[in-house]
Parts: structure tokens; sequence; C-alpha cells
């Protein structure tokens, strides 16, 4: 049995997934030893460890030596020494790849691929310990976010993209009637060509749930694939690289089909990015860099997610505590340090209306700084769940912000109970006015919220609108108990074209998305000028070349 037929039954149930938007997953998100076995974890955590301060065992063309750019936020000594490769030789390399690639045809690289994925999904413990190690992500939210979560998006891309494969015909034969006279009849064939080299530029924070997306679609497609990890957090994209090498070398493929560029100098990114055989790009990262692809990067497509302005309106609430707790918990995660995770609460200067009673803009500043202080106060929960702080961009960010308006939760220190070199911090909180807009309405990457004073909750509508449509968010959430004010803000969300989330106050946070179900931004704002996943985000990446001749 081949490999398509092999998956074949969970490409169809990802397939169906993708038409019902329901919950579905094949893949167990909590690690539980009775599902990844007894000795997962340690084992995972293991072959990690092993390969310390030694060379990657990747071998590519055109290495020109290796370096270790990565940092860890844990203050582990990682020193993985990676190929540093000339961008030319992987160039190459890719081009050489491809015709091998576009014969296998659609079946053989979704295939492929989904075996390439059920052995990463073998090994989900082993890429949680080098995501948390790498991005200071809690274990338990590397495991998910680097595990199971990025291979849903993974198995999602692969889906889509075979659905838009699998609508092309191999060959129809056409019988035009021509009256009185022989009918015209041709055979035509249909072959289904990837546009040309795709390179895949991962962020330092999630670098395999926003990278596998691009990935995949591309690979499904007919693309060769260069992955450009960022420099602080290779070894989950080296792993990948090098399963996808091995099922590729195993079916007789040239494995250069997927190739790693590990580089700190942004010429080398820029060169790759920049090459006239590059088609596609996908990126996830700051808007410095990706307005520079915008401009320079004209020969590709651009598949981009850059900075937002993810905002919350609080217009009024029937379970004050819940909203309180769900909004200091999404405020906490992972320091903030998400694409998705709120920068503004908007709410009214004059307060709000609560299952508590009236509560002024000012209380509701301060009760929600008192939750997330008390999840902050507890150590061995909130390093699981704060994590620690990827760079010292990040700490740079949070002391200048600290100075930008009234601090209502100030940002300290956290020392973490199993990392005592660990670089974690508490959430910040500041309370600013309408008046305000120099601070608020820009990006800051991390644990920085603003409590903002608004005119109305009118005002604070409009003011979302605005700030969205100007600048992008990936987010919109909104409390209240007036459901034509729910209403006032689904337009929001609509003209801004940004997902919303509404009374949020159980085990779903506003800055979660799940696969098969959520649309991970909409492409339709600043922020991302494509969605997580969707037919679009698949389909411009391969053309079809049709041959005809009369029969």
């Amino acid at each position: 049995m081949n490999l398509f037929d092999t998956h074949r039954p969970l490409l169809d149930a990802a397939v169906q997934a993708t038409r019902t938007r329901g919950h579905w997953t094949p893949f167990p998100e909590m690690p539980s030893p009775k599902v990844y076995g007894e000795t997962a974890q340690a084992e995972g955590e293991a072959a990690v460890a092993a390969l310390f301060g030694r060379d990657y065992p990747l071998t590519q063309p055109g290495e020109t030596g290796r370096v270790a750019t990565e940092r860890s936020p844990y203050g582990v000594q990682l020193g993985i020494r990676y190929p540093e490769c000339a961008p030319q030789a992987l160039i190459d390399a890719a081009l050489a790849a491809e015709p091998g690639w576009q014969a296998v045809g659609a079946q053989g690289r979704v295939g492929i691929l989904l075996e390439a994925l059920m052995r990463i999904h073998r090994r989900s413990h082993e890429f949680a310990r080098a995501a948390m190690l790498t991005t200071g992500q809690g274990a338990l939210m590397a495991f998910q976010a680097a595990g199971p979560h990025a291979q849903d998006r993974a198995l999602e891309a692969i889906a889509y993209a075979w659905k838009a494969m699998d609508d092309v015909p191999s060959e129809a034969l056409w019988d035009k009637p021509q009256g009185k006279n022989p009918a015209l009849v041709m055979r035509k064939q249909f072959e289904i060509v990837g546009r040309g080299v795709a390179l895949v530029i991962g962020c330092a924070t999630f670098p395999t749930w926003n990278t596998y997306p691009g990935l995949f679609a591309a690979l499904a497609t007919g693309n060769p694939a260069i992955v450009k990890p960022h420099p602080h957090s290779v070894l989950p994209a080296a792993l990948t690289v090098s399963v996808l090498r091995e099922v590729l070398a195993e079916q007789g493929l040239d494995p250069n089909v997927v190739t790693l560029a590990v580089s700190e100098r942004a010429e080398a990114t820029q060169a790759l990015a920049t090459h006239p055989a590059v088609a596609s790009i996908d990126f996830t990262g700051g808007n410095a860099f990706g307005r520079w692809l915008q401009a320079h990067a004209r020969q590709a497509r651009l598949y981009a997610e850059m900075a937002g302005v993810n905002t919350v309106v609080v217009e009024s609430t029937g379970q004050y505590a819940a909203m309180l707790q769900n909004l200091a918990f999404s405020l906490c995660l992972y320091s903030g340090q998400m694409c998705t995770t709120t920068q503004n609460l908007l709410v009214p200067r004059a307060g709000i209306a609560t299952d508590q009673g009236h509560k002024s803009c000012e209380q509701f500043g301060q009760d929600l700084a008192a939750a997330v202080d008390k999840l902050a106060s507890n150590p061995k929960i909130a390093s699981s769940v704060l994590g620690a702080i990827v760079s010292a961009d990040v700490w740079q960010r949070v002391d200048a912000a600290q100075a930008s308006g009234r601090v209502l939760l100030a940002s300290r220190a956290l020392p973490h109970p199993d990392f005592p070199e660990a670089q974690a911090r508490t959430p910040l909180i500041v309370a600013l006015d309408q008046a305000d807009a120099a601070v608020y309405r820009q990006e800051c990457f991390g644990p920085v919220s603003y409590v903002v004073a608004t005119d109305s909750a009118a005002a604070a509508a409009d003011l979302a609108e605005s700030v969205i449509r100007e600048h992008g968010a990936l987010t919109l959430g909104v409390y209240s108990t007036d459901e034509g004010f729910i209403e006032r803000m689904e337009g929001v969300g609509r003209r801004a074209r940004v997902a919303l989330s509404v009374n949020l106050t159980q085990g779903v946070y506003v800055n979660q998305a799940a696969a098969f179900s959520d649309y991970h931004g909409s492409g339709g704002n600043p922020a991302a000028n494509a969605s997580y996943t969707t037919l679009a985000f698949v389909a411009d990446r391969f053309v079809v070349v049709q041959r005809r001749r009369h029969v």
C-alpha cells in the first residue's frame, strides 16, 4: 500500500472537518502517558539534551560553516551548531529537486507529507521540549502549540491543498457537436505545477504553529521549500526539516525538496527573498521586515502575518468575576507574546454595569490588575502560564511602556522554580485615556496591556474599528449584555475584517484559535494578508498547465 492510501482515512476526515468546522483533531492535546507512552516525555527531553553543544546532524549543499544562534529564555546553554549554507546553493538544490517532486503528483506528495506529519506527531514531546527551550513557552503550552496544535494546522493546510488539487481533473475528453459535420473531439490533459521555490520565514515565538501552514501548503502543491527559522528558535524547524528529508529519501526522492537556511545575517534572508526563483514567501514577524518584503520581494507571492493591535471592548457584563478571570489568563498566557493577545481594553469612562453592581473604569482596571496579580503571585502556576521572555527586545518594550501612562500593575521579575536563569516577567497594565492615541494605536508586543478610558461605549466601538482598520488586528473581543451593542460590534468586526469573540468567560480565550474551526486571521486588515487556512491560502501556490490534441 502506498503512503497516500495508507493515510487516506486521515485525509478524508480532515477534509470533512474543514467543511463542518466543528471540534475535531486526530492529535490529542494533553501529554498523557496513556496516549503518548509512559516514557515519551523523558525520551523527548533526552533527545533534545543530546544535541546540546554539538553539530546538528544535517548535511546540505553549500555549507560554509556551522553557527549556534539560539539563546534560551530559560538560560539553558544550548550551543547547537547548525549548517549555514550559501543562499544560491540552497536555491540551486531546490530547483534540482523540483522536477522529481513534481513528478510524484498530488497524491504522492500528500501521502509523503502525511507520513512525515505522523512521524512528527509521534515525537511530540521532543518537539515540545525544543520549542520550550528556544521560545520561552511554558511546558504545557509548548507541548500543545509546538505539537498537536501545530500538527493540526499542518494537516489543515494539507487538506485544503488536496481539496484545491482534487478539483482539477487529470484529463478530459472534449466533444463539441458540429451539427451535420463530425464533432470536434480533443483529449485534454491537466497538470498541477507548483509556482517555484517557496521560502518560509519563521518567527521566534511559534516556530512550528506559524510555520507549518505555509510549509505544508507549499510542499503539497508541488513547490520545493526553504525554511528560514528565526535565529533564536531554530531547533523545532530543524527537527521538522529532518523528518521531511528522511521520508523523502526513503521514497527515493531528493531530500533537498526541503532545506534549512540558518543565519543571523539579514542579507542572507534578503538574498533568498529577492531571488528570481523564489515564487512564494510565508512570513511571520514584525512590520519592519514585512514591509521590506512587500517593497523588495515583488517577484513572489507574499503571505504575511505582521503586527496588529488586538482589542477588547468592555461595555457591560453579567459575569464580572468570570470575565476578569478569563481576561487575566489571556493576558498572562505566554507573557502576552502572542500575535493574538489583547493589548487595548476599551472601557467607557463612566464605567460599566455588572452583576456585582456598577463598576467605574478605574475600578475595572484595578480589579483586572488584581486578577492578573493573583495568578502571577503563585510562582509554580505562574511559571507554567507565563513562561519566559523571548528576547531582550521584549524586556525593553516593557520598561518603556511603564512610563507611557499611569501604572495599574507594575511588571516585576518572577523567579522560575525550575530554571533559575529564566528571564520571566509579570504582565504590565497601564491606564490611558482616549486622548493617548500615540501610545495605544501602536503594537507593543509582549506582556503590556492598556486600559483605555473612552468617552462612551459607542466611542469605544468606533475607536476599536478605527485602530484595527489602520493598524490591523487578529482578534477583537466584546463583553456586553446588550444585544444591540453586540450587533454593533459585529458590524465593527465585519468592516474591520477581524474575528470577534463575544462574552468569553469559560476555558476559551480570545488569543486562542482552533484548527479546522477557527480561521486564524482574515487576510482583510493590515495584521495579515492571508488566513490560516482557506482555499485562497493554498490554491494560488500552483498553476494548471494543460495539453490538448485532436483525437
